[in-house]
């Protein structure tokens, strides 16, 4: 049983209902549209329904139409936020090499996910695409989160610049991912990232410039590498949220 959606109704459909066991919850949109048409969900399967921000009920689906599913909630869940929420600083890049770096990301838990208008990304989002390309992140944030049946959707973040990621700095614990960096990410234990979110960056595909270097480090930012070989921007924060994953103890 795999089937996991979404309606940011859930919460107060199960305070309506003034019971949680046993009460009748619906889907509706394009999720609903989804179940029935595409995934051809029928009565009497069963499926968890979330809420995207900790909320999930598992139950038997009564009815499924295109318009609406509903079910009977057999059973609830409520997942708290982390305490140390990881933000990943994805530079822009060509292609669609940022777009898989969200999903990964998104499958392997990151919490807040910020687009970054970085000095060598290839890619520009002038205003108009700064609207659309964040909504895109956002679907993409959401689809991803459905397949991995996350309970907390991560939020997308507009586009920042890179005076922005340094305001960011007196609240979280950032990491700049660097080939060259001092340490070892893998070096960094529980004890060594704190307690404060951490924000991790990475570079487009032709890297930091020195200006963003100094600019993050004479901040307080930290150059950590991953190993001994070059990742993708595509490919750099997903493996770096799974070392964090483990460092902090979710995994």
């Amino acid at each position: 049983m795999a089937h996991f959606y979404l309606d940011d109704s859930l919460a107060s459909q199960l305070s309506e209902a003034g019971r949680e066991v046993g009460a009748i919850v619906r889907l509706r949109g394009a999720d609903a549209r989804h179940a029935a048409a595409v995934s051809r969900v029928r009565p009497g399967e069963r499926l968890r329904l979330g809420d995207g921000a900790g909320l999930v009920v598992l139950g038997t689906v009564s009815s499924a139409e295109s318009t609406e599913v509903a079910l009977e909630v057999e059973h609830v869940e409520r997942t708290p936020r982390p305490a140390t929420r990881i933000h990943l600083v994805q530079a822009l890049a060509k292609g669609d090499r940022d777009e898989l770096a969200v999903q990964a990301a998104t499958e392997l838990g990151v919490d807040v996910v910020v687009p970054w208008q970085a000095a060598r990304s290839i890619s520009r989002w002038d205003a108009a695409k700064a609207v659309k390309g964040r909504e895109r992140w956002t679907t993409i944030a959401r689809e991803a989160s459905k397949q991995s049946l996350r309970p907390w959707l991560p939020e997308v973040e507009a586009v920042a610049a890179t005076k922005q990621l340094v305001d960011r700095l007196p609240q979280a614990t950032m990491l700049v991912l660097d080939p060259e960096g001092d340490v070892a990410l893998t070096e960094l234990g529980a004890a060594a990232l704190g307690v404060d979110d951490i924000v991790l960056v990475v570079g487009p595909e032709g890297g930091i410039a020195p200006e963003e270097f100094e600019a993050l480090t004479t901040a307080g930012a930290r150059r950590v590498r991953l190993g001994s070989t070059v990742l993708r921007t595509s490919t750099a924060g997903p493996a770096a949220i799974a070392v964090l994953s483990a460092a902090l103890g979710r995994w």
